[in-house]
């Protein structure tokens, strides 16, 4: 359970929502669903983006834990 004192960060909100969005693109892309938009998005290209989207939500992972650390810290004396 967070502190009181937590605050979500602004890159870690940024960061999850464009990783969601980029992994459903990705999905979409390798079911196919994506190839009359671009020769690109076919297979191996959702591939790319799906990969792409866990990175991103992993980067706003590691903001959304320093936020973590920091806010159950006691302030020093």
């Amino acid at each position: 359970m967070p502190p009181a004192s937590f605050r979500w960060p602004v890159s870690a909100i940024v960061f999850v929502a464009l990783g969601v969005i980029t992994l459903a693109i990705g999905i979409l892309a390798m079911a196919g669903l994506l190839r009359t938009v671009h020769p690109l998005l076919n297979g191996d290209g959702g591939l790319a983006l799906v990969v792409s989207g866990i990175a991103l939500i992993l980067s706003g992972a590691f903001p959304l834990g320093l936020a973590l650390l920091a806010a159950s810290q006691s302030p020093a004396d």
